[in-house]
């Protein structure tokens, strides 16, 4: 069954598009493509500059306290990873089995998990280091002030556009 509910998957006639549900899942596959390289580049770097850390010097000064949150964030990036990934692997495996609009409102919903998943590894991985560098004060401070802009830049941001263009449409 097909999520139509997906913001790619919505009739987008009222936008003077006049496509296929199946041209409609490849343009929108084209586009989610662009998403994912900037989402697995992220999640791969971060997890690259996780794992080099155990390697350094400096590790072994890190308390118990760090060295749980230092892991936490390599599962975390080792899951970001995976997930940014699922939607490729998920193609590949379906390819040519004529589920292509199934693939994109899966794949949907995965760019959405990976997006969050990226927004806790980049805010963890900045509060580890304010936590090594500058203590634990500053590290919850710097977590807070992160996640508030994750939330004011990924959540409400959209929304209030979401919301201004819905209204704007409803009044013309």
């Amino acid at each position: 069954m097909v999520d139509h509910s997906a913001p790619e998957l919505s009739d987008d006639r009222r936008e003077g598009r006049d496509e296929t549900p199946y041209e409609r899942a490849d343009r929108n596959w084209n586009e989610m493509l662009q998403e994912l390289r900037v989402l697995q580049t992220g999640a791969q770097i971060l997890a690259g500059f996780l794992l080099a850390l155990a390697f350094q010097p400096a590790f072994d000064d890190l308390d118990g306290g760090q060295r749980v949150l230092y892991l936490s964030l390599v599962v975390l990036a080792g899951v970001t990873s995976i997930t940014a990934l699922a939607p490729v692997a998920m193609h590949r495996l379906l390819f040519r089995q004529r589920v292509k609009v199934e693939v994109v409102s899966l794949s949907h919903a995965a760019v959405v998990v990976a997006l969050g998943l990226v927004a806790v590894l980049v805010v963890g991985v900045v509060a580890f280091v304010f936590d090594v560098v500058l203590g634990g004060t500053a590290a919850w401070i710097i977590l807070a002030a992160l996640g508030t802009l994750v939330i004011v830049a990924w959540i409400v941001a959209p929304f209030v556009l979401r919301t201004r263009r819905r209204a704007g449409k409803g009044n013309s």
